[in-house]
């Protein structure tokens, strides 16, 4: 499975983006995708998650209300909708996929997408 994120960049507090990422390879052995972040000098911490059959959500209180995350099956993409930023939301975020095939439970990562977020 390969993960690409888009849709980082420079905002202003209060502000939003919208990041998404593309999944392709063999997407049909997905069972979640979450987004995580990190900031500089922070360990990477869950954000968001969303799992492919019952698309059943979770967030962090950090981000409860604020950020809402969804996913097109058909297309193999997910995104995360951020308002109402903070600047304490700046950080690298990383797209993530768990797959189950062959017995054996895996993770995969993109490369992450950058929101800075200026107050």
């Amino acid at each position: 499975v390969q993960l690409v994120e888009s849709g980082g960049g420079l905002v202003q507090a209060g502000g939003s983006l919208r990041l998404s990422c593309a999944a392709s390879g063999s997407t049909y052995s997905i069972t979640r995708m979450r987004w995580y972040r990190q900031a500089p000098g922070k360990e990477r911490e869950l954000v968001a998650g969303i799992t492919s059959g019952d698309g059943i959500t979770n967030y962090a209180d950090s981000v409860k209300g604020r950020f809402t995350i969804s996913r097109d099956n058909a297309k193999n993409t997910m995104d995360l909708q951020m308002n109402s930023l903070k600047p304490d939301d700046t950080a690298v975020y990383y797209c993530n996929a768990r797959t189950f095939s062959n017995d054996a439970w895996r993770d995969y990562w993109g490369k992450g997408t950058l929101v800075t977020v200026s107050s």
